[in-house]
């Protein structure tokens, strides 16, 4: 017996009834021979996690646009804390940690430089529309390898593609990459506010500490546990509804006092601007597009989707760069 086909006799003894088990994946868009070593949602993991993508996350706002200090999280940071929390629900929920590990991996490869704020941008100034989370899937479907793609099994686009409150995925462990992604991002972003001197644990309302607990650690805590305890108890994966309606005034209470804050978004103006030039000009410069990108003009992409995968694939830093070479006259650059 191989040893991919023993791992998959071992998700069928341990896991639970309701979990994606590996040799029953809905399979890739083109089907190829089955590993020996690794079971499909593992290959999965594998190649979003060497993929070049995932590796420009390092460079990709979180909330703090260029923060002094080392350390504020990146896209990649925040990619891997949505990871680590959702592995540690899955586990106790017996589930596939695999696949978990897989989509959590891969829901924001599609995420443009500037965070929220360059989505924004090109959502404004495509006639398409942008959202990130159906770049992440084109961006696996396709852009990787040279157009090629990463071929990722149905299972783990499912999750990617609905990694946000507002859409519903197909798995448990989809669900659970959903909800851990919103977590990672409540205590995460009040862990940055508190460092940058934006926020105290003292501004917290008390109602709210009473019910989360008076510190990050102590709030991610509740959740994770609220989690695995309520969703033993439904069936599914769900919060309690008193967790749930906490956790949302959290957020509120974010919307308001951070994701707001001059400081950490005084500059968000200047980004968007940034990115709705960088797309107009490659809009009218087709011809300056790199080589893979000139190759899906030539496959029938759409002009404006293709500037949108060239613009959203670049890190803050690369399009900082992009920017001045195009606009700034090299005499001026200090």
């Amino acid at each position: 017996m191989l040893i991919r086909e023993r791992l998959e006799e071992q998700e069928l003894e341990y896991l639970s009834p309701k979990a994606s088990f590996s040799r029953y994946s809905r399979g890739r868009k083109n089907p190829e021979e089955e590993c020996d070593i690794r079971t499909a949602f593992q290959r999965d993991r594998d190649r979003i996690l060497h993929s070049k993508a995932f590796r420009r996350l390092k460079d990709k706002t979180q909330v703090f646009l260029s923060p002094q200090g080392d350390h504020y999280r990146t896209r990649l940071t925040h990619t891997l804390e949505v990871s680590q929390n959702a592995r540690t629900i899955a586990k106790a929920l017996k589930l596939n940690e695999e696949l978990v590990e897989a989509i959590a991996l891969g829901h924001d490869l599609g995420h443009t430089p500037f965070g929220h704020a360059g989505e924004r941008a090109l959502n404004a100034v495509c006639p398409l529309g942008f959202r990130h989370n159906e770049q992440s899937v084109r961006t696996v479907e396709l852009l990787e390898k040279r157009g090629k793609g990463l071929n990722l099994t149905w299972e783990t686009k499912d999750g990617i593609l609905n990694h946000q409150m507002s859409s519903t995925p197909s798995t448990l462990e989809g669900k659970v990459v959903r909800l851990s992604d919103k977590i990672a991002y409540i205590h995460h972003d009040m862990d940055d506010a508190l460092r940058a001197g934006i926020l105290t644990e003292q501004d917290i309302p008390e109602e709210l500490s009473k019910k989360l607990g008076c510190t990050c650690n102590e709030r991610l805590g509740t959740f994770v546990h609220d989690i695995i305890t309520t969703s033993i108890a439904a069936g599914d994966i769900a919060m309690s509804e008193e967790i749930y309606s906490a956790m949302q005034s959290f957020r509120t209470f974010m919307f308001d006092n951070v994701y707001t804050n001059p400081v950490a978004k005084g500059e968000e103006g200047r980004a968007e601007g940034l990115v709705k030039a960088l797309y107009e000009h490659f809009c009218a410069h087709t011809e300056e597009l790199p080589e893979d990108f000139l190759l899906l003009l030539e496959r029938g992409e759409e002009k404006e989707r293709v500037i949108c995968d060239y613009v959203a694939a670049m890190s803050d830093r690369f399009a900082i760069h992009t920017y001045t070479e195009l606009n700034i006259p090299k005499s001026w650059v200090i």
